[in-house]
């Protein structure tokens, strides 16, 4: 392609919204643009790499015996009222009316799309198993997208379901999609770790998550050196250490104006982590009291996996409801005397730390020396604590170690949550009728450009691995009214389009900093200028990655590239 001719209407200034270096250096590079808030369009550069990671995923699923098929973005609203997500799935969802007033849905994901799909046609063991897959847009009204194309209401994804007959298949399939997600995400060059991931809306019992590490990303993964243990914040889980000692006498003690963990600890000269704090909750309209440590933190999602409540149905209780249900002001909230009109969750290590301070339901009061079973009661939960670095993690393995990231990918296994819904059913060996054993499988293609560029670039611009490069290699004729250089530029750029290399010639009227400075910014792997030396059939080589130039022969250039290319695209 000659860039003459190419559409790539470069940015000198950073976007004023941009947070991260991917929104920046993508559409200062002229691979997206913003259309509204969260929406973006790639332009020619954007569709390329987009195009190549497709590539690579089509390839690694195929690989791992996976089919293709595309399913609408329009679902109807049945579907989804027959899985009981239709109100559940919550304010992310895109819905609308159509003219004969029948309501649908812009796909946020396709649970209910594919499993509607097979449900007639895939009835019997023998045609099992099954996995197939699409790459299509997806919708989330985000509350706030962020991050350019990596929080966006629009966004271009891979997603994939497996039909088993049983959880022994299912254990395969899954491998499987293990198996192809680290072939995609390694020929993308991209450096991630697998973790431990909550299943939330989507149901199943188990489910990973990758994660590619960057420091900008919004997720949090907690790991440690000495294991394969990982997993993200929302479901990492560390070792407690209980506090038993003897049982003390209870004792109601006066804490005026005291209303924090903070400030009666230090009034009472008690360490925070013999304390039970009180999170107030209305959870579908229901008031709900959970006490964790003090010390700690409650893990949302790990509430709303137990309570089984999509998170907007979750809020805090406002003080006024606080007093009437404790019969104290809030910040004296405690698990001793409440009322059956209240449901009380207490986690686990509040039942083997000995001799808490907690709330007393009176105003200006605390308990001291109170006790689980003799004190209080409620209903205990495993575990509802945030772990963080520093912690043992849980099968003491090591501690805890801290990350950020973002989620490219993700697996779960569903189990017959869907098919039983919308009655998915196959006849087995013996001719009974059995819910499908079904798995998830997603990879966010637009997701990743963002996660490539986060892990690959510099102060200039991006610096893109070769196998997705919306170009492999660039040739700038710095004068290109110089006969000789347009000569010589023109001929290499014909003999690496011949050896099948993917070339860009900037064959521009445009000075010479323009075009440099726009070869630094698009980030395109190998580099062939042609200039004052052209006469001599001598060119300057470079990789974008080490931007150090080496005068050699034309031919000596294009062999360099066709060997670096090759070999960077082997993936042994």
């Amino acid at each position: 392609m000659k860039l003459s001719k190419y559409y790539m209407p470069t940015l000198r200034q950073d976007p004023v919204d941009a947070e991260t270096e991917s929104h920046k250096f993508l559409t200062r590079g002229a691979f997206i643009r913003k259309q509204a808030s969260g929406v973006y369009s790639f332009l020619p550069l954007g569709k390329k790499v987009v195009n190549k990671i497709e590539a690579i995923v089509r390839e690694a699923m195929e690989d791992y015996d996976s089919i293709e098929v595309s399913t609408s973005i329009l679902q109807t609203r049945e579907i989804w009222e027959a899985s009981g997500r239709w109100e559940t799935f919550g304010p992310e969802m895109f819905k609308l009316t159509d003219r004969h007033d029948r309501e649908y849905c812009l796909g946020p994901t396709a649970e209910e799309s594919f499993t509607s799909l097979i449900k007639d046609e895939l009835n019997s063991y023998k045609q099992l198993p099954l996995n197939i897959y699409q790459i299509v847009d997806k919708f989330r009204d985000e509350k706030r997208p962020r991050f350019g194309i990596n929080r966006s209401r629009d966004f271009l994804m891979k997603d994939a379901y497996s039909f088993d007959k049983d959880m022994e298949g299912l254990e395969v399939s899954y491998q499987k999609m293990w198996d192809a997600y680290e072939q995609a995400f390694d020929r993308m060059g991209l450096d991630y770790k697998i973790v431990e991931g909550d299943s939330g809306s989507m149901g199943g019992k188990k489910s990973h998550e990758f994660i590619a590490l960057s420091e900008t990303g919004e997720g949090v993964i907690l790991y440690t050196d000495d294991s394969d243990y990982a997993a993200t914040d929302e479901k990492a889980r560390f070792k407690v250490n209980p506090i038993i000692e003897e049982e003390k006498e209870l004792k109601l003690v006066e804490t005026k104006g005291k209303t924090t963990i903070e400030e009666v600890c230090e009034f009472l000269d008690i360490d925070k982590k013999k304390t039970a704090k009180a999170v107030d909750l209305l959870v579908k309209g229901e008031p709900i009291i959970v006490f964790v440590p003090g010390n700690r933190e409650l893990n949302m999602a790990k509430l709303i996996s137990y309570l089984k409540v999509p998170e907007h149905e979750i809020e805090m209780l406002d003080d006024e409801t606080i007093e009437k249900i404790t019969k104290a002001k809030a910040g004296y909230t405690g698990p001793i005397g409440l009322g059956d009109d209240v449901r009380v969750l207490i986690d686990e290590s509040l039942t083997k730390i000995n001799n808490l301070l907690v709330g007393a339901n009176k105003t200006d009061y605390h308990y001291i020396n109170a006790n689980f079973g003799r004190d209080f009661d409620g209903e205990i939960v495993e575990d509802l604590l945030t772990a963080k670095a520093g912690d043992m993690a849980y099968d003491g393995s090591g501690i805890l170690k801290e990350a950020r990231g973002i989620e490219v990918g993700n697996i779960f296994q569903l189990g017959t949550k869907y098919s039983d819904s919308l009655g998915a059913y196959f006849l087995d060996e013996n001719g009974k009728q059995q819910a499908f054993i079904m798995g998830s499988y997603g990879i966010g293609i637009t997701r990743s450009v963002s996660a490539i560029v986060e892990q690959y670039h510099d102060e200039k611009g991006i610096i893109w691995p070769t196998s997705v490069a919306p170009f492999e290699a660039i040739v700038t004729i710095v004068n290109i009214n110089n006969e000789e250089q347009k000569e010589l530029g023109e001929k290499i750029y014909k003999k690496l389009k011949e050896e099948r290399i993917d070339v860009l010639l900037d064959d521009r009227k445009e000075r010479a900093g323009v075009k440099f400075n726009d070869r630094d910014l698009i980030g395109i792997p190998y580099r062939i200028t042609v200039g004052k030396d052209a006469s001599d059939d001598m060119v300057e080589y470079s990789t974008r990655a080490l931007m150090e130039n080496e005068k050699i022969t034309s031919d000596q250039a294009i062999d360099k590239i066709i060997k670096s290319i090759k070999k960077d695209l082997s993936f042994n």
